[in-house]
């Protein structure tokens, strides 16, 4: 039997790629029509932001952690959240949590790894581009990054929230997107991590000139190999 997967979503856009990738996958390893059970539980964005804004990384934990008991009660076995900038709290949360999870920069240090590439662009949220979670991950592991400046953190930041968590997918989104990806190809990096859920909407492979990264699907097959055992 496989074990039940529980997803605790933050924004819904990301959350539903990595559920659609859980499933769509699932019949690699298990069969036709076949994936491990799979329940998701989301608060509203807005109340994340609250605690995000204010950088109150403790009542991130609170909600993460309110997620992960109803998933309990519906049968989950394990964790994960498809939302790089929360894992900020991630300490906080494994101290009280009532399941064990998978943690989504660790799932990306160790594919990056395994590509053994050597120096990484990091995308994502200006609180995720900003903090610790992928710079402890990445240290750990030996492994070189940059950050953008931090006038295109403000401008991708800007991008993730007033489009991408809606869906929305503008062409000179996606180009300063791309601009931003090959400015840093020239500066030594040779690949590039999509560390917000929605960047793999408009930043696709056959698009970008360094490889990517993609933390959401890197994360929802790291959880349907973990569920399958």
């Amino acid at each position: 039997m496989a074990k039940h997967i529980g997803i605790v979503a933050c924004s819904y856009e990301g959350a539903a790629l990595c559920y659609r990738t859980i499933c769509n996958e699932g019949s690699e390893y298990m069969g036709e029509h076949s994936h491990p059970e799979v329940s998701l539980h989301n608060h509203p964005l807005s109340e994340y932001m609250r605690y995000i804004e204010s950088g109150d990384w403790e009542g991130v934990a609170n909600i993460m952690l309110s997620s992960a008991e109803r998933l309990k009660k519906a049968g989950a076995d394990f964790l994960i959240s498809p939302d790089n900038t929360i894992h900020q709290a991630f300490s906080s949360v494994l101290k009280r949590t009532p399941l064990p999870w998978l943690h989504i920069g660790e799932e990306v240090a160790s594919e990056a790894s395994s590509n053994k590439y050597k120096k990484l662009l990091v995308l994502g949220t200006r609180f995720l581009m900003e903090g610790p979670v992928y710079p402890e991950v990445l240290n750990r592991s030996g492994i070189g990054f940059h950050i953008p400046s931090q006038e295109q953190r403000i401008k991708i930041n800007s991008i993730i929230f007033s489009e991408l968590v809606y869906g929305v997918i503008r062409e000179e989104s996606k180009i300063y997107f791309l601009d931003v990806v090959d400015e840093y190809r020239t500066k030594g990096c040779d690949a590039v991590i999509l560390g917000c859920t929605e960047i793999p909407l408009i930043v696709l492979p056959d698009e970008s000139s360094l490889p990517v990264l993609d933390s959401t699907r890197i994360l929802a097959r790291a959880a349907l190999k973990h569920a399958i055992g």
